[in-house]
Order: C-alpha cells, then sequence, then structure tokens
C-alpha cells in the first residue's frame, strides 16, 4: 500500500508540475495558444486579454490546474486550448493507436531477441555451450541504429520506392509494419543481449542436468532456460512497453502517426496544458498496469521458488570474453575521430555541396558543401564524452536505487512513463535553454531501466541457495551484500549500462533530430542527422557516417562488455569471524558450475 502511495504522489506531482509548464517557462499561455491558432494575428493587449478570458486563467496557475483536477474526477478532461475540442476522445484515440503500434513492435522486439538468442538456445540444448563466450557485435550494431533513421530508411526504400508497403498516415493492419519495424528492431536487440547474457547460467543450474538426463528433449531444456532467464527481465520489458508507447514521438513524426507521444509532444510545444496532461497521465496509468503485469507475470513464472530461497545464481564466474574485437573498434573510432579532428568542421564550399566519399572528403560533404569526416570527428567530442558521462552517473545512480526498491520502483515507474522530449521541455522550463538541457533531459530517465535491472537481479539473488546458506552460517546483511550479491549483480548491470551507452548517445541524438538538443553549426551527431535527413535518398552518405559511427560505438561497447565478468571466487583461510572462511567454502561449493557451461 505504501508504494502505491508514494506511485499516486508521484504521479500526482508530475501532472501538477505539467500544468504550471507556461508559468515555469515564464511565458504568457495567451500568446502561446495564439500563435498555435494563427501565426499571422497581431498578439494585441485586447486579443490576448480576450485569450485569457477563454482559457481562464485569469485566476492564475492554481485555480487553472484546480478546474482541471475537479473535471477529471466526474470525467472529463476539459477541452483543448488550440482547437477547442474536448480532449478525453482525442487522448483515447491517439492512445489506442500508439498502443496498437506498441504490441506490433513488441512482437517484433520478440521476435528479434529471439533470433538474436538462437545460437545460444541451440547450443546449450545440445550441452555444447562450453566456454563460449558471447559475441553480441551485429545486435550491438542493430541496437545502435536511431529509431527515426531506421524508419526513414524504411519510409524511404520499402515505402517510396520499392512501394511494398504504406509508408505515410495511419489507416489499416498495412500501415503498422515500417513504424512498428523501426521501433522494434533496436528495442529487440536491448532485449536480446540481456536475455543471451543469462541464458548460459540457466542452462548450468542443476535442473538442466537432472532433464537432459532423463531423456528431455533439449528443445524443451532451451523452452524452460528462457522461462528460468525472463523474470529477470520482464521489468525492463514493462519499460519498453511504455517507452514504445509514449517515447515513439521520432517515428510517428516520420510516419505521420496520430500516436500519443506525437499528440503531447505537440500539446507540449503549444502548451496546450488539458491535452499534455490527460496524454502524461494516461502514460503514467499505462506504466502503472505495465509494472504491475510484469510483477505478477515474474511471480507465475518463478513460482514458491523466489519465496522459499530456492533458486540456483545465474549469474556464475565465466571466462571473459576476448580483448581483440573491443581493440579494432576502439583503434577504429579513435582513427576516425583524430583524422576528422584535424580538419575544419565549419569550412564552406558550395561548389562541393553533396559530393559522394573520396580521397578528398572520405565522408563526403553535406547540403552546404562541409566535409562530413570533420563534422563526426568535432562532434565525437559533444556527443561520446556527454554519452560516457551520463552512462557512468545513470549507472551509479541506478545502482543505487536499484539496491532499495521500494524507495525507487515508484520512482521509475513514473520517470518512465515520461517521453525524454518532454522530460527535455520540462528541464527548459525549469533550467532554461542550454548546451547542459538535453544533457540533464536524458540523464533524468537514463537510471530508470538500471535501477530496475539491479531490483529485478537482486530479488532473484536473494532468493538463491547459497544465500540461505550464507545466513544459516551467520553471515550479515552487510557481509551477503558486500561478498555475495553485489558481485553477481554489478557485472550484468555494468554490461546493461555498456549496452546502453550508445542508447544514450541515441536519445541526445534524438532530441537533437527534434530541435530540442544542439543547434547550427554544432556538429553534433544528432544534429548532423537531422540536417542531413532531407538528403538521405540524394546523397545516403551525408547519414550513413554519423550513423555508422553509432553503430561502431554499440559494437564497441558490447564488446567491451563480454569481458566485465564476475571474477572466479578464492577460497580464503578460516577466520576468527564466526567461520567466514568455512561459509565461503561452503558457497563456493554450492555455486560451483557444471563442467563444460560457460
Amino acid at each position: 500500500m505504501a508504494g502505491a502511495g508514494w506511485r499516486i504522489l508521484l504521479a500526482v506531482g508530475l501532472v501538477c508540475g505539467i500544468g504550471l509548464l507556461p508559468w515555469l517557462t515564464h511565458t504568457d499561455p495567451a500568446y502561446t495558444v495564439l500563435k498555435a491558432r494563427s501565426a499571422e494575428r497581431e498578439p494585441t493587449p485586447e486579443v490576448l486579454a480576450d485569450i485569457r478570458q477563454q482559457l481562464g486563467v485569469d485566476g492564475g496557475p492554481l485555480h487553472v490546474l484546480a478546474g482541471w483536477l475537479g473535471g477529471l474526477v466526474r470525467g472529463d478532461a476539459g477541452q483543448s486550448w488550440i482547437s477547442g475540442a474536448d480532449v478525453l476522445p482525442d487522448v483515447t484515440r491517439a492512445l489506442g493507436a500508439s498502443l496498437l503500434l506498441m504490441g506490433v513492435a513488441l512482437l517484433v522486439a520478440v521476435v528479434t531477441a529471439g533470433v538474436i538468442c538462437l545460437r545460444t538456445l541451440r547450443l546449450g540444448a545440445r550441452r555444447r555451450l562450453g566456454g563460449r563466450r558471447s559475441g553480441g557485435s551485429g545486435s550491438a550494431v542493430l541496437a545502435s541504429l536511431p529509431e527515426f533513421l531506421v524508419a526513414s530508411v524504411l519510409a524511404t526504400v520499402v515505402g517510396v520506392q520499392l512501394g511494398w508497403l504504406p509508408a505515410l498516415g495511419w489507416y489499416g493492419p498495412q500501415w503498422t509494419v515500417l513504424p512498428a519495424l523501426a521501433l522494434g528492431l533496436p528495442a529487440g536487440a536491448v532485449l536480446g543481449r540481456l536475455l543471451d547474457d543469462l541464458l548460459p547460467g540457466a542452462f548450468g543450474e542443476p535442473w538442466a542436468l537432472a532433464a537432459a538426463a532423463r531423456g528431455l528433449t533439449g528443445r524443451s531444456v532451451a523452452r524452460q532456460a528462457v522461462r528460468r532467464c525472463v523474470p529477470a527481465l520482464l521489468p525492463n520489458l514493462g519499460l519498453f512497453v511504455v517507452g514504445l508507447t509514449g517515447g515513439a514521438v521520432a517515428v510517428e513524426q516520420v510516419f505521420d502517426i496520430p500516436g500519443l507521444g506525437r499528440t503531447t509532444l505537440q500539446a507540449a510545444l503549444a502548451q496546450d496544458l488539458p491535452v499534455l496532461q490527460a496524454g502524461t497521465l494516461a502514460l503514467v496509468l499505462l506504466a502503472a498496469l505495465a509494472t504491475g503485469a510484469s510483477r505478477v507475470a515474474a511471480r507465475l513464472l518463478t513460482g514458491p521458488a523466489l519465496r522459499d530461497g530456492a533458486l540456483s545464481s545465474l549469474h556464475r564466474p565465466a571466462p571473459p570474453a576476448g580483448r581483440l574485437l573491443p581493440l579494432v573498434y576502439g583503434a577504429v573510432l579513435v582513427a576516425v575521430v583524430v583524422v576528422g579532428l584535424v580538419r575544419d568542421p565549419l569550412a564552406l564550399d558550395t561548389g562541393q555541396r553533396l559530393r559522394a566519399p573520396s580521397l578528398e572528403h572520405p565522408f563526403g560533404t553535406d547540403a552546404l558543401g562541409r566535409d562530413l569526416l570533420a563534422r563526426v570527428g568535432h562532434g565525437a567530442l559533444d556527443t561520446l564524452l556527454l554519452a560516457a558521462a551520463i552512462s557512468a552517473a545513470a549507472l551509479l545512480v541506478g545502482v543505487l536505487l536499484g539496491l532499495v526498491p521500494r524507495v525507487s520502483a515508484p520512482l521509475v515507474d513514473t520517470v518512465n512513463s515520461v517521453p525524454p522530449v518532454l522530460v527535455a521541455l520540462l528541464v527548459t522550463a525549469v533550467a532554461g535553454s542550454g548546451a547542459a538541457t538535453p544533457a540533464l533531459a536524458v540523464g533524468a530517465v537514463a537510471w530508470a531501466p538500471l535501477a530496475a535491472h539491479t531490483s529485478s537481479l537482486l530479488r532473484q539473488e536473494r532468493a538463491t541457495l547459497h544465500i540461505t546458506a550464507s545466513k544459516g552460517l551467520g553471515a550479515g546483511p552487510v557481509h551477503l551484500l558486500r561478498h555475495e550479491l553485489l558481485p553477481a549483480v554489478v557485472p550484468p548491470v555494468l554490461r546493461h549500462a555498456l549496452l546502453r551507452l550508445p542508447g544514450v548517445a541515441l536519445a541526445l541524438a534524438s532530441l537533437g533530430f527534434l530541435g530540442l538538443g544542439a543547434q547550427p553549426p554544432s556538429p553534433e551527431w544528432g544534429l548532423l542527422l537531422a540536417e542531413n535527413q532531407p538528403y538521405a535518398e540524394r546523397a545516403p552518405w551525408a547519414v550513413l557516417a554519423p550513423a555508422a559511427v553509432l553503430a561502431l560505438l554499440g559494437a564497441l561497447a558490447v564488446s567491451a562488455a563480454g569481458g566485465l565478468r564476475r571474477p572466479a571466487r578464492r577460497r580464503p583461510s578460516p577466520t576468527a569471524d564466526g567461520g567466514e572462511g568455512a561459509e565461503r567454502r561452503s558457497v563456493t561449493a554450492t555455486e560451483k558450475a557444471p563442467a563444460g557451461v560457460g
């Protein structure tokens, strides 16, 4: 009940904060509404006063907020300040479109994750995993592709040039395929990498050995291994559900979809408070439902083993991944940045507009004749360093809050229900516009998936047999946290953070694409993609260059994450603290992985 109270309090605070948006930004809502209704009309004092009277804002922000909340209790979300239409039907239609798109995108994501894990499942079913190290470069590249770039390529190539599927509008099932692919492929790549990280531990548990000894088919063992790993991923799956619904703003913009993300963005830009508040409230309720469903599903899949402390640890000592691939990817990325830094990113040459890659311009030129290699190299200083700093801060905050799930769970639900674009607008309202605004907006939400992952893994790890044995031997909470729980939980969360490093860069790029990030002539990668997007069909290298570097960053992050494994345990000598050495030897024996499993 306490958790539900915190969620309600945070949701009310969020909606009320959004209701104060015009006053936080020190703008006149009448002026903003007038420009949204008719940009040509002169904002005379008489016209503005008439609009204020229509909107009922003369009484101040608290009067407006109280009136909206009072109507909401009666099932009336008010009327749009721009169109004058009832808000609830419009928001309901937008939510329906977003839910349909989310459902198809989630199906694409699940299929994509299954394809990524197929090799591990096949080898595990045949008991041939051995010391296999996770690869994942292909999935990392897929996860690193900007959703708006995938959407634009699909719309241009599949929709326009080939004419296989409709590229614009929202009129039936056929119109869902391309946007669902644009959303589902990157999301499925992230889910697939997280699942592939857990599967070797599941195949090494005693039940898998017993099932193989009894003659169960490899397919049955593989199916149960997936079932064993899914509960640890369900919280993040719930976050994807909400993110695919409200965070698909760029994809909805590309495909002209009247979804909830696009509706809330347009309402936020026009400061149409009734629509914005109703849309945000719908996302908060969806987040609460998704979180509740994921927790119920996790308990059903895990069964009484979670309650009785009878699970095995999925995070066993494993051989680290090879060091060659990270070195290769890192060397290529550094080479691109260094070569780009020695060039001038602002030099204009209109006679060299949209030139194809050549010896003089290895990445080609943009619409103003500027060298793309130079702009990519100089943009890396902003994009990469900023993304790395945000990821490090998100990891620290996520792990710390994940250790106290009663505090973090309501925060995760509330934070995840707000699209990053809306967060950027709120940050701009509070802190003002500037170069730090995108970083603050992305950092405000980047910790939530890591906190949810930490809490989920911690819940599973506390229910393992070796923790039960350690408690029986007198281990205290501090000892368990330092020597058992954190060594098991931190490495996979750290790998998760590295996997999301390109996603953080993507979020910064998305804000730049939507005009809420860096401004010209900055060479920030998101702005590069936005500036060159109109020329993608004529000069594809103009968008492929920054996209390729983002994909290279993803491959580097995932290959480097493969080396972050739980270290093998050393057997300490007996001490005078009540038998810690005996306890640790008992735990080591309990956790020892079966031979032949990596």
